[in-house]
C-alpha cells in the first residue's frame, strides 16, 4: 500500500481502492471503488466517462482488487460523504503514473 494506511485483508475492498475493470463494456479501465454496497456489489466511478452522478455497480467478482487505496478520495468521502469528479480523475492519473514509472524503473 503506497500513502493509504491499512491494506485491506484478502477478499475485502475499501472505498478509494483503485481497481481494474475484468468483464463487461468497460473491460480493462480503472475506476474507484466509491461505496461498498454488500460483500458482493460496490459503486465504481472515473470521473470521466463514468462520472459520480452515474456512478456503475458492479459485481466485486469482475473486478480486480488493486494494492492501492487513493488517500484523498477515502478521506473525502469520511468527512464529507461525497467526492468530486475532479478528485477522481486526479487519483486514478497519480495511480497511473506512479504505475507507468515503476514500468520504467524496471526496464
Amino acid at each position: 500500500m503506497n500513502d493509504s494506511g491499512p491494506s485491506p485483508g484478502i477478499g475485502q475492498i475499501a472505498i478509494g481502492q483503485i481497481v481494474q475493470v475484468k468483464k463487461g463494456r468497460d473491460e480493462g479501465s480503472y475506476a474507484v471503488v466509491i461505496e461498498v454496497q454488500n460483500d458482493r456489489y460496490v459503486l465504481i466511478a472515473d470521473g470521466d466517462k463514468r462520472k459520480i452522478d452515474r456512478a456503475k455497480k458492479k459485481n466485486i467478482n469482475h473486478l480486480e482488487l488493486l494494492n492501492y487505496i487513493a488517500p484523498e478520495i477515502r478521506m473525502s468521502v469520511e468527512e464529507t460523504g461525497r467526492v468530486t469528479n475532479g478528485k477522481l480523475r486526479y487519483a486514478l492519473s497519480g495511480f497511473l503514473k506512479q504505475q507507468l514509472d515503476l514500468l520504467k524503473e524496471g526496464e
